[in-house]
């Protein structure tokens, strides 16, 4: 395991941000995750056998953002109305 200080500015703070302020990542740690294996994935540069981690991250931001779009209030309130 290895750990490592950075310092973001401009385009790349403004991504982190997004990442978690969408629900991609609740962490910027794990939004560095997620990008740096999906970088790995994009290039091809990625094992075969990591990519089931890829995978899962992939599968928990899909039932979360499921879950926030299903138990959406307004689209309640629209139906009713």
């Amino acid at each position: 395991m290895s750990s490592l200080t950075i310092e973001f500015k401009g385009a790349t703070e403004e991504v982190l941000e997004q990442l978690i302020k969408k629900g991609y990542a609740k962490t910027k740690s794990e939004a560095l995750r997620f990008a740096l294996i999906k970088t790995g994935n994009d290039l091809k540069i990625l094992k075969e056998e990591d990519k089931s981690e890829f995978d899962e991250f992939l599968f928990k931001i899909q039932q979360e953002k499921m879950k926030e779009l299903w138990d959406n209030k307004e689209d309640e309130e629209w139906e009713n109305a």
